[in-house]
């Protein structure tokens, strides 16, 4: 019998790895990554307080409107662009990098890529 490998179980492994150490604090909080098949999601957690910060996605209408007609990876690193302008807008700095188990590649590097080029240090 052929064995299919989950590869989203796989990944939700890894995640809870990470997790263990990886924590986010008011001084440093945590750049959450979450991506379906057609869009990328990021949050800024301050897991101490156990709250959102900040959050950027390209399901939201005015970021919707910037990546149509663009690739998933760079509509991912114009999020990662617009999660640094926000964080900025609230006084972020530096956070602490959760790519959520997933490989740094692709739509998750490009995302972090943007993030990096408005000013948020990690």
């Amino acid at each position: 019998m052929i064995i299919v490998r989950d590869k989203n179980k796989d990944r939700e492994i890894r995640h809870k790895r990470v997790r263990k150490t990886l924590s986010g604090t008011a001084a440093r909080p945590r750049l959450c990554v979450n991506r379906s098949l057609s869009n990328i999601y990021a949050q800024i957690i301050d897991d101490e307080k156990g709250v959102t910060l900040c959050a950027a996605s390209t399901r939201e209408k005015d970021i919707a409107a910037k990546v149509a007609g663009k690739n998933k990876t760079e509509a991912a690193k114009i999020v990662g662009e617009i999660i640094g302008e926000r964080a900025k807008a609230k006084k972020i700095n530096e956070v602490v990098f959760d790519r959520g188990g997933y490989l740094y590649t692709g739509r998750v590097q490009a995302l972090a890529d943007g993030a990096r080029a408005s000013g948020l240090k990690f």
